[in-house]
């Protein structure tokens, strides 16, 4: 800092631009890195991208019985059931390759493998719309603000995952 002394008192004047409080609209762009860059201190984005599209990288088949955990430092470890771990050292080469061309740089160089006591966790079935559902389910009452009542209920009781209902 350094001061100013056009004036009798030493004013104190801001050399960085950083130290300014903006006001007014500013860009998205100035906003998002300190909002990321906790984030990305505990995973990359490298990561993030290969945990979330793993199952169009891998495919159906190899989705089903492996589980991406971490990639640090061009290792990605790879969680897998059974006897399927022989079987994807095999293809290693192969699967480093869908994953880098996924990726569009070089990301991962090394697989590792690790033994996972349960087997990835199915998609769960298609459920029937909560609207339909709860409409069938008050069909026998008649006309009036309790059948709406009661309907309106059973779309948020049916809409609400199983995990939360408690």
């Amino acid at each position: 800092m350094t001061t100013d002394n056009t004036n009798d008192k030493a004013r104190p004047v801001a050399t960085r631009t950083d130290d300014r409080h903006i006001f007014g609209p500013r860009p998205l762009g100035a906003l998002i890195p300190p909002l990321v860059r906790p984030v990305f201190k505990k995973r990359a984005p490298a990561t993030a991208q290969v945990l979330a599209d793993w199952e169009a990288i891998m495919g159906p088949s190899i989705s089903a019985v492996t589980t991406p955990r971490k990639l640090f430092a061009g290792t990605l470890t790879i969680a897998c059931v059974g006897p399927v771990a022989m079987e994807l050292q095999h293809l290693a080469p192969t699967l480093i390759g869908r994953i880098n061309a996924h990726m569009g740089a070089i990301v991962v160089s090394r697989l590792r493998f690790v033994q996972d006591l349960q087997p990835p966790v199915p998609p769960q079935p298609q459920r029937r719309p909560a609207t339909a559902a709860a409409h069938d389910a008050v069909a026998a009452l008649p006309e009036g603000p309790l059948r709406d009542a009661l309907e309106s209920l059973g779309r948020m009781v049916l809409s609400t995952p199983p995990a939360r209902r408690r």
